[in-house]
């Protein structure tokens, strides 16, 4: 068993370098595992798969080569790509997940999300992500004109940008309790999600017996990804270029 973990990618048309180093991943590293996880923020900004996107078509060709090797793709969506649908999916070979989903590796059982419903001290944000999230809000959202919803990604974009700059740390951070909360709620030794670009292993303890949390990084000045296989779990770095 190996599986493979990344989050927060940002794939956009003005960073060919994150591109071009997610393409050699998919034709080296991932080759031979069992599963690649895709923890959110795939890419950027996502209006809809509808929306005409060389790069989305590059990388949809990608996943659907390695997935025709035999190596099972999940994805789950992020707080900039939470309009992914089933269209892409079914072009990419991948499977869209829950957020959170539970699954057993090497015996335990782990939790994965994307981890930005942690950050519970974000109250502005908290409460516009139960807006978007909402059923109804993402009806809406798919079936606005394409000019309207890139309108209204770049505005969100444009506010997500401000208010992480002004924000204090500790606020855009996961809340240590609610992530208590979770891991005790589903009954798991180890969290693993992306969203705050804080890549670190955490262990913790819950009720006497130890766990972990651990933390994707970002893709920007280096690449991260999370291996696990019947040795453990190992978070690497690796640069862009």
């Amino acid at each position: 068993m190996r599986c493979l973990f990344i989050s927060d990618l940002h794939l956009e048309k003005e960073r060919p370098d994150i591109t071009r180093a997610f393409l050699h991943c998919l034709q080296t590293r991932a080759q031979g595992a069992d599963a690649l996880y895709i923890l959110g923020d795939f890419f950027e900004v996502w209006l809809g798969d509808d929306n005409p996107d060389p790069l989305a078509d590059q990388v949809s060709d990608a996943l659907r080569q390695l997935s025709q090797t035999g190596v099972a793709i999940y994805l789950m969506h992020g707080n900039r790509d939470f309009l992914i649908g089933r269209d892409f999916c079914r072009r990419s070979g991948c499977t869209l997940l829950k957020d959170p989903t539970l699954l057993e590796l090497n015996g335990e059982r782990v939790l994965l999300m994307h981890g930005d419903s942690l950050c519970t001290d974000d109250t502005d944000y908290m409460r516009m992500r139960r807006w978007l999230r909402n059923p109804l809000s993402l009806f809406i959202l798919r079936n606005l004109p394409l000019k309207t919803r890139h309108r209204i990604g770049r505005k969100l974009r444009n506010e997500s940008q401000q208010r992480t700059r002004y924000k204090a740390l500790d606020i855009t951070d996961v809340n240590h309790g609610e992530v208590l909360r979770v891991m005790r709620e589903h009954r798991v030794t180890t969290l693993i999600h992306g969203h705050t670009h804080r890549p670190a292993v955490h262990p913790l303890e819950i009720d006497g017996r130890p766990v972990q949390r651990i933390v994707l990084g970002d893709w920007d000045r280096d690449g991260w990804v999370l291996e696990v296989d019947e040795d453990g779990y190992r978070l690497e770095s690796f640069g862009l270029g």
